[in-house]
């Protein structure tokens, strides 16, 4: 029997690697764990926004095809793909108009990609003649006019870059399996010395609020120097916030697509698609529905984190009326629910309540996400509170509340039930919030 509890070197391995603390449920190469758990000021706004706006835009939008994955991985030729310099005109874009259907879409924030995986800059880089100035019809920087506006309408500001260059001539990956060099260390100096160069021009002309890093999977972090970069913007920009795709050098989370079920315990975002494509692309008509982007949002509203819903601009700076729609109909139901969104906490764990749920800042508000049909009966369990009143979200309508199944002996919580009438409900998702006489109690 003594040797069941004798423990190699690998048992405790083992046992260290299972009790270790998990930041993200889908850790990928494109989502490493982020540089720290521990609370940071600088974040508060972060945490307290919930809703960003995604802005893919770049020359990909003129045949409508995947951003830079069309050439990397041979789809076309990079000649082919290239030649749609000739067609980015920009000729129709009004920032002033992108920031206010932002604005009106409920969002506090939104990140627009300055450089993707091809290489072309939206800005007047002085370090590459490989920008919409230089190189294509539109022969203007896009980048500042649009943090411009952000600012004016008070929305805080994100800019997205890629580490990768595909296009550059010191970067070694050029395609799927195709190599420019290998263990050259002179180019990739000179190749890092371009990237940092890029970030500074950024950094310094713009003062981003928020780095939405992509592309740092082709090498470790040494060799990019992770820790040198954020070091560097840091004391560029002290107050800016670094998503997690900086080989572990992050203050957030940053899960894409897929929602997560069981969501890290620190700040993250969900950054997600309205339909199949991040870019424009005329023949993807797979779009979700409002009601599809709400019942996700209202998920990663309970799980604590934040949306970052994606638009994908026509090469004319445009933005398609299917997007224009959701937008619209998204700012709609967040206008009217913005108490149970904009700085709330992530909810009550699920069997509580059979839907998604957020908390006040102050825990004493309880605020219940009716994802199907909201007529009927509405049940809590478990919730040892005291209920002093029950108010459909948005219009203060008061409900009616049911306790059953409580005994004088027992201290398990009866259930509640809540009377939603007919005609009270919202269109989309109607929320209902529960005002406690205390900081919330649960019974486990």
């Amino acid at each position: 029997m003594k040797s069941c509890f004798k423990f190699s070197f690998w048992s405790l391995f083992v046992v260290a690697l299972l009790c270790r603390p998990v930041l993200s449920v889908a850790q990928t190469a494109n989502d490493p764990i982020v540089a720290s758990m521990e609370p940071d000021p600088k974040m508060e706004w972060f945490t307290d926004a919930r809703l960003g706006i995604f802005i893919h835009w770049g020359i990909y939008a003129v045949d409508g095809i995947d951003e830079s994955w069309s050439f990397f991985n041979k789809y076309l030729s990079y000649e082919d793909y290239m030649d749609q310099l000739k067609g980015f005109t920009a000729s129709k874009y009004d920032p002033i108009a992108w920031a206010d259907l932002i604005k009106e879409s409920g969002a506090k924030y939104a990140v627009l990609t300055t450089k993707h995986h091809d290489g072309v800059a939206l800005w007047d880089t002085e370090l590459s003649d490989l920008n919409v100035v230089d190189s294509t019809p539109a022969g203007r920087d896009l980048v500042a006019p649009f943090v411009k506006a952000l600012r004016s309408k008070g929305l805080k500001t994100g800019l997205y870059f890629s580490h990768l260059d595909w296009s550059h001539p010191d970067y070694d990956v050029f395609r799927s399996n195709e190599y420019r060099y290998k263990d050259d260390p002179e180019r990739w100096q000179r190749f890092k010395t371009f990237h940092l160069g890029q970030l500074r021009e950024l950094s310094t002309r713009f003062q981003p609020d928020l780095w939405w890093f992509d592309g740092d999977w082709e090498h470790s972090a040494e060799e990019w120097n992770a820790e040198g970069i954020r070091d560097s913007l840091l004391t560029w920009q002290p107050s800016t916030i670094l998503n997690s795709r900086l080989n572990g050098f992050g203050d957030y989370a940053t899960p894409e697509q897929g929602l997560p079920i069981n969501p890290s315990d620190g700040p993250w975002e969900l950054c997600m698609t309205m339909n199949d494509s991040w870019g424009f692309q005329e023949h993807d008509l797979n779009y979700k529905t409002p009601y599809q982007v709400i019942l996700t949002f209202a998920d990663v509203l309970n799980g604590g984190g934040n949306l970052l819903l994606d638009i994908g601009p026509k090469a004319d700076g445009t933005i398609p009326d299917q997007q224009v729609a959701i937008l619209k109909e998204l700012g709609r139901w967040t206008s009217k629910h913005g108490e149970a969104i904009y700085g709330t906490r992530r909810g009550i764990p699920y069997g509580h309540f059979y839907g998604p749920t957020t908390l006040s800042a102050d825990n004493k508000i309880l605020y219940l996400f009716l994802p199907y049909s909201a007529t009927g009966q509405v049940v809590v369990k478990g919730l040892k509170n005291k209920v002093d009143r029950i108010r459909i979200v948005g219009n203060g309508t008061k409900l009616e509340g049911q306790i059953l199944g409580k005994q004088y002996w027992s201290e398990v919580p009866g259930i509640l039930y809540i009377d939603v009438p007919e005609g009270e409900a919202d269109s989309a998702m109607t929320v209902i919030a529960l005002q406690l006489n205390g900081e919330v109690d649960l019974f486990n």
